[in-house]
């Protein structure tokens, strides 16, 4: 009975932590395009030339 009194703040800061993460990732805009990031691996990237410099002639 007496690990309640140890348990169950425990408990409490546990889910405010993750309601405050919540929270904060929702104004930073985390969720606001669920849609795009699936079809990002889908669309072909450009080339990038990434040879140095002192190679190129």
């Amino acid at each position: 009975m007496e690990i309640i009194l140890v348990l169950l703040p425990i408990s409490i800061l546990l889910g405010l932590f993750f309601i405050g993460g919540f929270v904060w990732m929702t104004k930073k805009g985390q969720y606001d395009d669920l849609e795009t990031p699936k079809f990002k691996m889908l669309l072909e990237d450009k080339i990038k030339n990434i040879a140095p410099k002192e190679n190129q002639k």
